[in-house]
């Protein structure tokens, strides 16, 4: 419920009369009628931002299931959430084996932005890869990556990409770093990145000390961000 006052609402709604110029009983009607169309249009941008964040089916924070994994760190999880990562850069990597609800984690917390207002954008790096192959301008895709405000890419891992879009993760989270907050979801430890990244990239990135390129893109999420170990049993045993 919107907690703006009257002379908030009339400059959100740009009206040109002062409100000061209306009766009481004016003020108190044009009040509730702007408080409940200030509510749809709020109601509306959320609907429009869930549609095009790519969550699909929302999951919750609540809805999740600690007990069947108490091995994972909800501590360190709410936590997380209790940190300004929608308004400051605030990465982070969520680290386990399939079906431990990594995804379940990162779904809520980007559903969490969606509906305090924050364009999210998630999908998985198949769906990334996907999006790549079929680009008419990958550089055009990149930069729409590069700019959400909150970004999650899920199940690192699962797929090996090319060249071409190695680099061009590469070249989203550089954009990204110390910029915009960037959630990965993965089943590999850090030390193993090099699977996906470095066998189908040149030996080095360009640039100063950085190393391989999967060294180059941990290095990146690492500012301003925390790696978490999710570990436990499939929730999938479950059903």
């Amino acid at each position: 419920m919107t907690t703006m006052t009257l002379s908030e609402l009339w400059k959100e709604f740009r009206l040109l009369q002062s409100a000061e110029a209306l009766s009481e009983a004016e003020r108190t009607l044009i009040e509730r009628f702007l408080r409940e169309e200030h509510r749809a249009r709020e109601r509306r941008r959320i609907e429009c931002l869930l549609k095009t964040s790519g969550i699909g089916r929302p999951k919750l924070l609540d809805d999740f299931d600690w007990a069947f994994n108490p091995k994972i760190p909800r501590d360190k999880i709410l936590e997380y959430l209790q940190t300004e990562f929608l308004k400051k850069p605030s990465n982070l990597v969520l680290i386990g084996a399939a079906g431990v609800g990594k995804t379940h984690l990162a779904t809520a917390l980007c559903h969490q932005a969606v509906l305090q207002g924050h364009q999210t954008l998630f999908l998985s790096l198949f769906d990334f890869t996907a999006k790549l192959a079929k680009a008419k301008n990958p550089y055009t895709l990149i930069e729409y990556y590069a700019k959400a405000p909150l970004l999650c890419l899920d199940e690192l891992g699962y797929v090996v990409p090319s060249r071409e879009q190695a680099d061009a993760f590469f070249q989203i989270i550089s954009k990204r770093t110390e910029v915009r907050t960037t959630i990965v979801t993965t089943n590999l430890i850090p030390s193993q990145w090099g699977k996906i990244f470095d066998s189908v990239t040149a030996p080095a990135l360009p640039g100063p000390g950085l190393g391989s390129p999967a060294s180059a893109i941990l290095d990146r999420l690492s500012l301003n961000g925390r790696f978490i170990i999710c570990e436990g049993r499939s929730y999938r045993s479950k059903k």
